[in-house]
């Protein structure tokens, strides 16, 4: 069963699922729910939830590796017997809860056709405005079945356009095993990109937004997807780790069969180095050495991973969620001296309150970035929702300019660099932290 657990406010959590109407998965056999992502699809300044479902399991679907039934036939990895699935078993169905505003939720899944009635096996999902027209469209990343990419009508309805925005499928028309999802502006043109995580054998996608919610898989063109191909890929993200203004990539890798050990020759592992990727700032990326010593080359059994800046020092740091393992955390110490800005959004009365589907464009140093708070994302995870910039060698901000999910723009003047700024909807700046970083002789 899936749970909601509503803050106290006196450090402890009450699970609330049954009585808001989101538990889903009560009934036997039980339901197999995964990704989650808040957004407000409506415009009502309430947030709304989507769960993706992975497979229906019933009893007669635990069949032994390498058994002679219909299911048994998909229990092999090169000619290795291992455990079954996802394909050969049933999908399960997404569900969307909208918020009505008295901490209850109404699904609305199939009223609003994203209730995937083909049975896909859902993974990642994320609220996010690929668009460019301030509504939160839905993007799903499904596991071996072609993706969905719902698109925000902006009358609380959604229109299928999975196939025709080029999202469903990579550029030679077959699905892949789509598992995390990372948006992020990393050309700077204001356009969000999408990079989907998937299994070995097989490459990341980097699905490139011409800004319309039309995109066009440039993998290999930009650099990504030949090193992906013996790697599992799960957790994703888009981050600034050196500050120069420019979005780096992150991939964070785990096989599923730890089979996989017993024979070298395949030239992959049980437990994998995560891959991070240096923007080149031309549309291309660089995968970076993992330097023996480093967090690079740390290997395990990664799933889950969430970005952000833990240390309040001004770098995105990485907390890894392993399999059979203990949570590893790699803390960013590049030794770049570049500076940055981070902004924490407070939503009006007309947004949510924590700010989720605004978008900030930052200029400094003749360079225009976007950032946006959104809820979900890499694979199975929240991450930090204030708004992170690198501004390079710029020792101040030019320009900021935030959409708030009410509709209102707001343009503000941002007094340093090298600060974590508070921002409340129609207030501006209402606090600003000077970290330990930049009381050490920055300004």
């Amino acid at each position: 069963m899936n749970r909601l657990y509503h803050n106290n406010h006196d450090g402890t959590f009450t699970d609330v699922a049954e009585q808001a109407g989101v538990a889903v998965g009560t009934a036997q056999p039980p339901i197999w729910s995964a990704g989650a992502t808040f957004g407000d699809y409506d415009g009502d300044g309430r947030l709304d939830l989507f769960v993706d479902g992975y497979i229906h399991l019933t009893p007669s679907d635990f069949t032994a590796s390498g058994s002679k039934t219909a299911n048994g036939a998909f229990c092999q990895y090169r000619a290795v017997q291992v455990m079954c699935g996802p394909r050969g078993l049933r999908g399960e169905h997404d569900h969307l809860f909208h918020n009505n505003g008295d901490r209850t939720f109404t699904d609305v899944s199939k009223k609003l056709g994203v209730d995937d009635p083909s049975g896909y096996y859902g993974l990642g999902a994320l609220f996010v405005d690929v668009d460019g027209d301030g509504k939160p469209d839905l993007l799903v990343a499904n596991d071996s079945t072609p993706n969905y990419l719902y698109i925000n009508k902006g009358n609380g309805t959604f229109e299928d356009n999975s196939y025709m925005s080029g999202y469903a499928v990579n550029e030679s028309g077959r699905e892949i095993s789509n598992m995390g999802i990372a948006a992020g502006d990393y050309l700077n043109n204001g356009h969000l990109d999408i990079v989907n995580t998937s299994f070995s054998d097989d490459y990341n996608v980097l699905f490139q937004n011409d800004g319309k919610g039309y995109f066009t898989d440039i993998s290999y063109q930009s650099g990504i997807a030949e090193s992906s191909i013996p790697f599992v890929g799960f957790a994703d993200g888009f981050l600034d780790y050196d500050n120069d203004g420019w979005k780096d990539l992150l991939i964070i890798n785990g096989h599923v069969y730890p089979q996989v050990d017993q024979h070298p020759e395949w030239g992959t592992s049980y437990a994998e180095r995560p891959l991070l990727y240096h923007n080149l700032k031309n549309g291309k990326f660089e995968l970076v050495p993992a330097v023996e010593g480093t967090g690079l080359a740390t290997v395990s059994v990664g799933r889950a991973a969430a970005f952000g800046d833990l240390f309040n020092d001004g770098k995105i740091d990485v907390v890894i969620n392993n399999m059979d393992g203990v949570p590893v955390l790699l803390r960013n110490v590049n030794p770049d001296h570049h500076h940055w800005v981070e902004l924490k959004l407070i939503g009006g009365a007309k947004s949510p309150r924590d700010a989720v589907g605004a978008t900030v464009y930052l200029t400094a140093g003749g360079i225009r970035q976007r950032g946006d708070v959104l809820s979900g994302g890499s694979y199975l995870s929240s991450n930090d929702m204030r708004v992170h910039f690198g501004l390079g060698d710029a020792d101040k901000v030019d320009a900021v300019e935030i959409h708030w999910p009410s509709g209102q723009v707001e343009k503000l003047n941002l007094t340093a660099a090298d600060r974590i700024f508070t921002v409340e909807e129609g207030k501006g700046v209402t606090d600003e932290l000077c970290t330990a970083y930049a009381s050490a002789g920055k300004p």
